[in-house]
């Protein structure tokens, strides 16, 4: 059979076709149409080549894609499933064709393309790896051991665990699994939300798929075949959340440059030997600007992704500091595990998509690689999951904490952990980056605060229906807030407009809701200590980090890092002598000379995106870093919320069509159109979208010829809009 598109009420794509392969042209070209700026984005960024058309703004991650080598590393990984896993590779490659087949249609509706100048490229076979490499290669976050490697250096190694918390570029989420003898209809539901940066368009694309071997509808990556992260399958449903696992290492290389024009490099390895490695230099061109050349560097770890071949780094038995006493830079490699296996577990696609039961699910994601998931399943047979899914190498305990010297023994990696399985508790199972399952393979992990609360949330009723599961999804209540609102409590002989502040900071329900004064005093106040603790002399020698590349610089950001690590550092028994008493008191006496409003004058949204584009009066939002409703801000230095729920869902195993989902934008990523943010309130007001999955509700939409003509296609496309 050819191909059908169809549509719901809110423009989301419903495609059927006569096999999978068809099923992925369909997806690809469907998603060029809807999204054909926001694929060439993720091209370029995946290519390193953002710059060209972007502007210098874009040139730091373009470096560090060129250095880290994830083209080469997507043009491996699809090398060898072609050997490895012919049927998924063709698949990959059909979704491909279909993406470039649709390219200059959307091209032609997205304002962006004209004012930018840039020309829709060619997809080719590897691009798909490559797009999910570059929105997964900082999940791990890596550049958290750069971080560890100050806080040991300027204070000390007691230190490190003051800070330990989720860090401000690290992705979390909420999820949670509720079996049938928690829910009204005795059949599980799965329902939580991703936490992303928020983009527009947005990351996650809702889309139905069917075909003679399956029926799925779920959140898709753009530029990516099949649904991987959340999908119900009618009879199986599941989702993930970030594992916060520590799956790749940093090693400080010596280096020195050999031969008579010193192009060839070589490193010095564990055994004591200097070797040759790869060495090339590629150019980064960027629009307005004078191109940069690139030196790109590997050795037997990995690709040197900080620093290069300077004297200061080039020799044997270096100092490991620099000139004014910051710390080396470099060199430094980066090991992540696709540059190693080949492998990105897209063979656990098709799988996923052809599952009926949790046994197919487990199975999958017994291929899955990057990145390290905690994974929740269900099906209508009554069967669960709880699982880490992923790849984390075995490797000893230095490597996992702060960057390891390349020269010395003992750093290699060892094979792969066996992936842990959690349990399921009175009926509720909850992931949301706390510390569970995935344990064993992380440092660093999100405070409780979410977890226990979505747990008590559930526990707290027998019988849930699957739409009330909206309001968990919205919970503003803000545990971390109680140290502060301790210190609060104790002060005395403030002055009467600071008094005032402090009874309405003992009196608020520590609920972030936008309407909210006295989340807008707490904030307020917060934000005050932060400062102060960040000025501190104590703090202040972190503020100066040495010149990491930019990319990796909002690791080592002084302010997020107290932002979010404030609960430990005002419970900590002794704080190097700081007062802390006294920095809340100015705090709230600085607070209290300023007008305040509400939680939501301050608090608003600020999605990323690639261009300036149109403007909106973007809204103001409820949540915080530490609710389940996670908005987050960072303390200190803005309340504006740049990260967030990218999706909500709410899987319903006793019948799909009473599922439900929403994102924060619109199904459509062409400005302007009918669909671009329609979903927008519903996704501020905690309301979502229902699932429809019965083709005879939905509209189908008559799909052009090759050859259809430009002007025929856009008055198509006017007349779906309108």
């Amino acid at each position: 059979m050819t191909a059908e598109l169809y549509r719901d009420p809110w423009g989301i794509p419903h495609l059927r076709a006569g096999s999978a392969l068809e099923l992925a042209h369909a997806q690809g070209r469907t998603t060029a149409v809807d999204r054909a700026w926001q694929l060439e984005v993720e091209r370029h960024r995946a290519r390193g080549t953002s710059a060209s058309f972007l502007g210098a703004g874009e040139a730091a991650w373009d470096v560090f894609v060129r250095r880290a080598r994830l083209d080469d590393t997507a043009r491996r990984c699809f090398a060898a499933l072609e050997r490895q896993d012919p049927e998924t590779a063709e698949w990959v490659v059909s979704y491909v064709d279909g993406v470039n087949e649709g390219l200059a249609e959307g091209a032609r509706r997205t304002p962006e393309f004209a004012r930018t100048g840039l020309v829709p490229g060619r997809w080719e076979p590897w691009t798909p790896l490559g797009v999910w490499l570059a929105t997964h290669i900082l999940f791990a976050g890596f550049p958290a051991k750069l971080w560890r490697e100050e806080v040991v250096r300027r204070l000390g190694a007691d230190a490190v665990g003051l800070f330990a918390t989720d860090g401000p570029g690290t992705s979390g989420s909420n999820g949670w699994l509720v079996t049938g003898e928690r829910t009204v209809t005795g059949q599980p539901v799965i329902a939580g939300d991703p936490h992303r940066f928020i983009e527009d368009p947005g990351v996650y694309q809702q889309i139905h798929l069917a075909c003679p071997e399956f029926d799925v509808v779920g959140l898709a990556v753009p530029g990516v075949p099949g649904i991987a992260h959340f999908a119900h399958t009618e009879t199986v449903a599941w989702a993930i959340t970030n594992a916060m696992a520590d799956y790749q290492d940093l090693y400080r290389e010596r280096l020195r440059r050999t031969g008579e024009a010193g192009e060839a490099v070589e490193a010095l390895d564990p055994d004591g030997r200097w070797r040759p490695v790869t060495r090339h230099v590629e150019t980064v061109e960027i629009a307005g600007g004078a191109p940069v050349e690139v030196e790109v560097i590997e050795t037997a770890r990995g690709p040197v992704v900080i620093g290069g071949t300077g004297t200061d780094h080039g020799t044997a038995g270096g100092s490991g500091q620099d000139a004014d006493g910051r710390g080396a830079v470099g060199p430094v490699s980066l090991r992540y595990p696709p540059r190693v296996t080949g492998d990105l577990g897209f063979s656990a696609l098709l799988p996923l998509l052809r599952a009926r039961e949790v046994a197919d699910v487990d199975r999958a994601f017994d291929l899955w690689a990057e990145p390290v998931n905690v994974v929740q399943a269900a099906d209508t047979a009554g069967g669960v999951l709880h699982r880490v899914a992923g790849r984390v190498p075995v490797r000893a305990e230095d490597n996992r904490t702060r960057i390891v010297a390349a020269w010395e023994p003992g750093h290699e990696w060892r094979g792969w952990h066996e992936m842990p399985y959690g349990t399921v508790e009175d009926g509720i199972a909850v992931m949301a980056n706390q510390r569970g399952p995935a344990t064993p393979l992380g440092v660093e992990f999100a405070p409780p605060h979410r977890a226990a609360r979505i747990r008590d949330l559930l526990a707290s009723r027998t019988a849930w229906p699957a739409p009330d599961m909206a309001a968990v999804h919205m919970d503003t209540h803000l545990a971390s807030a109680a140290p502060l609102i301790d210190h609060v409590a104790a002060l005395g002989g403030l002055t009467p407009r600071a008094a005032e502040l402090r009874g309405l900071l003992l009196l608020w329900d520590r609920r972030m809701e936008a309407d909210s004064a006295g989340a807008a005093a707490y904030a307020a106040v917060r934000s005050g200590v932060v400062r102060r603790l960040a000025a501190h002399p104590v703090f202040a020698v972190l503020a100066d980090p040495p010149e990491y590349p930019e990319v990796l610089r909002p690791w080592l950001a002084l302010l997020p890092r107290i932002g979010f690590a404030l609960e430990n550092l005002l419970r900590a028994e002794e704080l190097y002598g700081i007062d802390r008493a006294g920095l809340v008191r100015a705090a709230v006496e600085e607070a209290a000379a300023r007008p305040l409003g509400v939680w939501g004058d301050s608090h608003r949204l600020t999605p990323w995106r690639a261009t300036a584009g149109d403007a909106y009066d973007e809204p103001g939002l409820a949540g915080d870093h530490d609710c389940v409703l996670c908005t987050s801000a960072v303390p200190g230095l803005t309340d504006l919320s740049a990260r967030g729920p990218a999706a909500r869902y709410v899987w319903d195993l006793a019948d799909r069509d009473n599922s439900l989902w929403v994102v924060p934008f619109g199904a459509s990523g062409v400005p302007g159109s009918a669909h671009h943010r329609d979903q927008l309130p519903l996704w501020l007001a905690g309301e979502l979208v229902p699932v429809r999955t019965d083709w005879d509700r939905l509209t189908g939409e008559r799909r052009p010829a090759p050859h259809t003509t430009p002007e025929s296609v856009r008055d198509d496309q006017e007349n779906h809009d309108h």
